[in-house]
């Protein structure tokens, strides 16, 4: 049995935790990969934020030919270099994930770093299986920071034929014809935006009526109507098999009007993703799950184990980078601090879905608020309300605002269209700090004609300003 101070499981956020502060601490970190396409680094720089936005990215300049047209501009998109796309993108990534395993191998002399799998024997007691070994360990201090992995849905046959997910699709080969994805969240969304504008004949399955229905009604209603005009999308589906037919896959459907079949290149399953509580046998650990898999935490990321703790999408609510590494921060705080710990930021987390539109939003959505029966007022300001979404000619983009009927206190804000996710930005603020709406929009310039316009507009339209 070895002895640590502190045992790390996960190369990710957690990776982050460990610097010159804890120089005089036995430190060993488990690089705990899920999936053949895992490298050191953890999701967000492997498989999630970073080589999906390059993507979005190159996908949003293929389709500047679209975009010129009603502009006047007569562009011409004369054909997609697929393996110079992903090789820029992961020939910038995979050295920086060699090279933090590198870091962490051979650059700090009191960190062990062990390249396998780790699993909960015991409370407070792992066993890292490298392949080679099983090596049997326990700290004074566990971090769990596994993160999640895609969800497989149990569908007849799928076992059967060959299929991607979010971790894998980056790095085909060559782009297909013809692509399926099952799926109609942020992954979908994501990924549906990236393919299409590449080329690929895009179809979304999906057994709801809307696409990111987690988002306010009115975003997620109105990407829906954009998405039709993007990529084939069949609402109310229910998948009942899929096949292999040489190099097909066919996808066997129940809808609103029978049977029916759609036959595809590749298939991409993006249903959601799974905390990974399950890969370390945390219940054997003595770790009390939330209903979904998630680890319970208290607000310092605290388990139900004194000397254990948790972080990132393995108990957070947020599948999100910028929670995983607000979490670690608490935590590398609290190992170091333990007579004045802090606690985790629970309050205004934005999130953003790069598709096209983009979508960005914080806070509660008007059905929560109607749910909750709490007090409030709305506001809608399109963005061709403003000089900027004129010059840009848009049609679909607007900023949506929930404010406490009497406080003006902003409840939540939504946005869809160009730039949504730095728009949102001085909204996360004033929630942040407790700015009212009126203070937001009368106390401080905004710049004209700014896009930003849009959003002190919607501020200004909030009913009850004085």
């Amino acid at each position: 049995m070895r002895e640590y101070d502190l045992v790390i499981i996960g190369s990710g956020s957690g990776n982050t935790i460990v610097d010159q502060d804890f120089s005089h601490w036995n430190v060993a970190i488990v690089d705990h990969g899920v999936g053949s396409e895992s490298k050191y680094g953890g999701t967000c720089l492997n498989v999630g934020c970073i080589p999906t936005k390059m993507l979005v990215h190159t996908a949003d300049v293929a389709r500047s030919p679209a975009e010129g047209e009603r502009l006047g501009v007569d562009l011409t998109l004369n054909g997609i270099d697929w393996p110079a796309i992903r090789d820029r993108i992961f020939g910038r990534i995979d050295p920086i994930a060699d090279g933090g395993k590198e870091y962490r191998a051979h650059g700090q002399d009191n960190v062990t770093l062990y390249d396998g799998t780790a699993r909960f024997t015991d409370p407070k007691t792992v066993e890292v299986d490298t392949g080679d070994e099983i090596t049997s360990m326990t700290a004074e201090h566990i971090v769990v920071a596994t993160g999640s992995r895609p969800i497989i849905p149990d569908i007849a046959g799928l076992d059967e034929v060959a299929y991607h997910t979010s971790d894998s699709v980056m790095r085909i080969a060559e782009l297909p014809e013809r692509m399926v994805i099952l799926g109609t969240g942020y992954i979908a969304a994501e990924m549906a935006h990236v393919f299409a504008a590449l080329g690929v004949a895009v179809t979304v399955i999906g057994r709801s009526g809307s696409m990111l229905r987690g988002e306010d009604e009115a975003v997620s209603q109105r990407f829906s109507e954009v998405a039709e005009r993007q990529w084939t999308y069949l609402r109310h589906r229910d998948v009942r098999r899929v096949v292999r037919d040489g190099s097909n896959t066919i996808v066997a459907l129940d809808g609103p009007d029978g049977p029916e079949t759609v036959e595809t290149d590749l298939l991409l399953v993006a249903v959601g993703r799974r905390p990974n509580s399950d890969m370390i046998d945390a219940e054997t650990g003595d770790l009390v799950l939330h209903k979904d898999g998630r680890i319970s935490v208290d607000d310092y990321q605290c388990t139900s184990v004194d000397g254990v703790w948790a972080l990132g999408d393995v108990s957070s609510p947020y599948q999100l980078k910028h929670v995983a590494n607000g979490d670690a921060k608490v935590v590398r705080h609290n190992l170091l601090n333990p007579e004045n710990m802090v606690r985790s930021k629970s309050d205004a987390v934005p999130h953003a879905v790069f598709s096209h539109p983009q979508i960005a939003s914080v806070g509660i959505t008007e059905q929560e608020a109607r749910d909750t029966g709490v007090e409030y007022v709305s506001a809608v300001h399109p963005y061709s309300d403003v000089a900027y979404g004129w010059a840009m000619e848009d049609t679909t983009g607007f900023v949506k605002l929930i404010a406490h009927r009497q406080a003006l206190q902003i409840l939540g804000a939504h946005i869809i269209g160009p730039q949504a996710a730095t728009l949102i930005q001085p909204l996360v603020q004033a929630m942040t700090l407790g700015t009212d709406a009126v203070t937001m929009a009368q106390s401080q310039y905004w710049i004209h004609p700014a896009l930003t316009e849009v959003v002190e507009n919607a501020l200004l339209k909030l009913p009850g300003r004085e």
